[in-house]
């Protein structure tokens, strides 16, 4: 047996059919959607009680957090921008003009990342501008998360209807 074929028929890289690519899409947008800015969920959860240590360690994670994010957008932002763009431009063109279901697939899950990477830059920079401390910190970074997991859904359910209607319309049935 051709060992590239071995390969190809391991990872299968039939996206919208391929267990592998929806496995993939759930730990994505799971992950996108614990952790803002660097900051896990559950370090925001706790310093939603007010408990004096908990927002302690939640202000001094954002703090590293947002001057980590504001150093690298300034020193490299321009750059990760244009790279950024051209792979989703690539993508795009590649899955939607030349019909790759592989880049099809990449950029349905990439455009909506780029989306909630965006929102967490921005909010860095307003937190760098403006720093905010306490409830007002937990209620802003609250209200970003509520955002970030409206993109999720709205991106989740995007994928599915596309993925379907990709699986039907080119009859790749398991």
């Amino acid at each position: 047996m051709d060992w590239t074929l071995a390969i190809t028929r391991f990872i299968d890289l039939q996206t919208f059919t391929s267990f592998w690519y929806w496995l993939v899409v759930i730990v994505t947008w799971s992950i996108a959607g614990n952790w803002l800015i660097g900051v896990p969920f559950d370090v925001l959860f706790r310093a939603r009680k007010c408990a004096e240590q908990e927002l302690a360690d939640l202000e001094a994670l954002v703090e590293v957090n947002v001057r980590r994010i504001v150093w690298t957008d300034q020193m490299f932002g321009t750059a990760l921008a244009g790279l950024i763009g051209f792979q989703l431009c690539s993508l795009g063109v590649a899955g939607f003009i030349y019909g790759l279901e592989l880049a099809q697939g990449l950029f349905v899950l990439a455009a909506p990342l780029s989306v909630v990477v965006i929102v967490n830059v921005r909010l860095a920079h307003q937190l760098h501008n403006n720093p905010l401390a306490g409830r007002a910190l937990v209620k802003r970074l609250f209200r970003v998360r509520l955002w970030t997991q409206v993109i999720a859904m709205v991106a989740l359910f995007f994928s599915a209807m596309y993925g379907m209607y990709f699986a039907v319309s080119s009859q790749h049935f398991f």
